[in-house]
Order: structure tokens, then sequence, then C-alpha cells
């Protein structure tokens, strides 16, 4: 639900004065599960300047009194630390955001040595050799490349007062490297498959970071991130409802194709901030509505709802709110429509085939080169 930019930093438990020391073991034990969990989808790593304390609170029912700790998620065998807790005005619409569309078209070979693996853990893997591109790309903010220690607000007028800071956001564009450096090794390797996940389209990617003298490297860090947990977030949706959705006919067939679920934000009360989730083409804003104010505890509209990524067919013309086809290789366009904005397609056993023809072609040339 978070976008880049956000962390869960804690938990937090209601109850009165006496319980409070009854359930202080079950918060500690809390926020190192919810660390671990989040932790296993992520790739990427934190870095060394981060803060690695996450807090619990403590708030008494009949006093309203208080009672805030830390821990060290780095050390399982952190103890708790006392810690102030402040409020601060305007701290919630203090926000500045960072909108991008990264078109992506990955490649996930799936090995037969691995086939005991989940489809989630193969695609991880291939995910993560993606993601090194996203964070060795260059990224231009509002069409310029600035130094990592630059203030994300120079050259600019900086927003005054907390009704400005709303309207004030950064296009930020990613270049990936096609090519390695020449410095860097490479070779060819044969590998066995028996099928591949092919993910195309455009991810929409929404950032924020706060207003208080922020550092373009923040700002690039926080884009990078929502890039790859969107990614990550929607092939997790998408191989859950496979599985609770399995058809044994089709599980032989050449090519599946599958649509990734859209991206929808939905705006938090008195900030400038949205949360986000995702919906796939058979839910009705209806049920999205309804998600969010069971996750939110908050009234919901349904115009409040911001749908990142529209259906595109092949009879609508692409504009600023919709996305360009998937897959252009045809000059002909499709009488049906056109998937949406990813699409996931499964290939099996065409890695084998490809495979045998490398070894093949091995074979014949060395061959040749002995005869000679």
């Amino acid at each position: 639900m978070l976008p880049g930019g956000l962390l869960v930093l804690g938990v937090f438990i209601i109850t009165t004065l006496e319980m409070g020391n009854d359930f202080q073991n079950t918060l500690r034990r809390l926020v190192f599960a919810v660390e671990k969990s989040m932790n296993k989808k992520r790739l990427w790593n934190f870095t060394e300047e981060e803060v690695s304390d996450r807090v619990t609170l403590h708030i008494c029912s009949s006093t309203k009194k208080i009672l805030c700790r830390t821990y060290d998620i780095h050390d399982p065998k952190s103890s708790a630390k006392p810690a102030d807790w402040k409020y601060q005005n305007g701290l919630s619409t203090s926000w500045l955001s960072l909108e991008c569309t990264v078109h992506i078209n990955i490649h996930i070979p799936l090995s037969t040595t691995s086939v005991s693996y989940p489809l989630e853990k193969n695609t991880k893997n291939g995910l993560a050799r993606w993601a090194k591109q996203i964070e060795n790309g260059v990224y231009l903010i509002n069409g310029q490349v600035k130094a990592e220690d630059c203030d994300l607000l120079e050259g600019q007028k900086k927003p005054r007062g907390n009704a400005q800071a709303s309207s004030c956001s950064f296009d930020v564009r990613v270049l990936t490297q096609l090519l390695l450096n020449s410095d860097h090794r490479s070779t060819a390797t044969v590998q066995i498959c028996s099928g591949s996940v092919n993910l195309k389209g455009a991810v929409k990617c929404r950032a924020y970071i706060h207003s208080n003298k922020p550092k373009v490297k923040d700002a690039v860090q926080a884009v990078k991130r929502d890039i790859l947990n969107t990614v990550a977030d929607r092939c997790e949706i998408l191989f859950e409802d496979l599985l609770l959705n399995e058809i044994p006919e089709k599980k032989d067939s050449e090519k599946e194709f599958h649509i990734l679920p859209h991206r929808v934000f939905v705006p938090i009360p008195g900030s400038t901030v949205m949360l986000c989730d995702y919906k796939f083409g058979d839910e009705s804003a209806e049920e999205i509505r309804d998600h969010f104010i069971e996750m939110l505890d908050h009234r919901i509209q349904i115009e409040d709802l911001e749908i990142a990524e529209e259906i595109n067919t092949a009879f609508l013309s692409s504009s600023m709110n919709s996305e360009a086809p998937l897959d252009n290789r045809d000059d002909e366009q499709p009488k049906e429509p056109m998937q949406t904005s990813i699409v996931l397609k499964i290939r099996q056993n065409m890695g084998m085939i490809a495979a045998f023809a490398v070894a093949v072609l091995a074979v014949g040339i060395a061959f040749h080169y002995f005869s000679d």
C-alpha cells in the first residue's frame, strides 16, 4: 500500500494502562515479524545511513498517555529503548511527489534444475537481475541530471506553507544501460529451461519525499524503490490468483497470457500523500473502495479512487492518461482489445529447444575447426 519513500516504522496498540506491560513482548515480536515479512519481497537493500530503529507505541485508552519504545531491527536480540513521541503541525501535508513511467521488457527463463521451486521464487530471482539495471540507471528530474548531494528544490521557487507543498510535483525519467561497460566481462551460458516468463508494458510509479531540505539522492532512491516494489507486488498478487484459480486443462498450453493487476491510488485524509492498492480487470470500483475502507477504517468515495493504468484497446488513440499498446511488433492492429499496460507471457519448452539448437551449433563449429 505504501508508495516509494514511505516505510512501515512500527506498530501500536490501544489498551488500558494495566494491560500495557502484558503486550510489550507481543509488540516486540510483531515489529520483527513485520520487518521479516516485508524483507522477503524486497528487491532492494537499506543503506548504511538509514535508521534501523522501529517503533512500538502503547496508547492508554483512558488517559491517552503514550509509551514509546524502539528496537533495532538489524539486531534480533535488541532490547527496548525508551523514546519521546512528539507531534508536529503540518507534517502530513509537507510532502513532494515524484512521478514516472517505466517501460519494461523482462525475460525470465525458468530453469529445469529449479522446477521444484515455486513460480514466485523463480520470478524473484529473475527480477533481481533486472533490479540491478534499475539501481544503476540514470534518473532525469524534470529533464535534468542533478548531482546526488544537490538540493532537490534548487533552481525553483520553494513552496511556502502547507498549502503550496501539495502542488509541487516532479517528473522523473529513467534511462537504463543497454550494454555493459568495456571493463565488464560478459560470457554466454547455455541453460536448459522448462519455460519462461515475459513481463512487458509500462509501469506508472509514484514516490514521496518530505519537503524539509530534500536531496536529489533521497528522491532518486524513493523512485527506485517504488519501481521495484510495484513490479514485485504485482507478480506476487498474480501468482497467488493463478494458484487459487488454477485450471488443470491449461497447464500444458504453449502460451498463456495474463493481465497483471492495475495500480489504484487513494488520498489520505488531511495529507498530500496517496496510498495504493491493486485491482484486477474484473473487479469493480465498489469492491476496491470497500477494500480501502476495510484497511483504512475511513469512508472513501468512488471518485476518490485514481486508477493509474487504464485498459488500452486497438481502437483508442494514446493520450496523457492512457498508455501505449503493449506489443508493437506487428504493424497490423489486432481486432480484439489489447491487454493492459503489463502482460505476463509464459512460454513452455521454448528454452529447451533453444538450448539444443545452440549445442548443435557449437558441435558443428568445433568439428569444422578441428577438421581444418
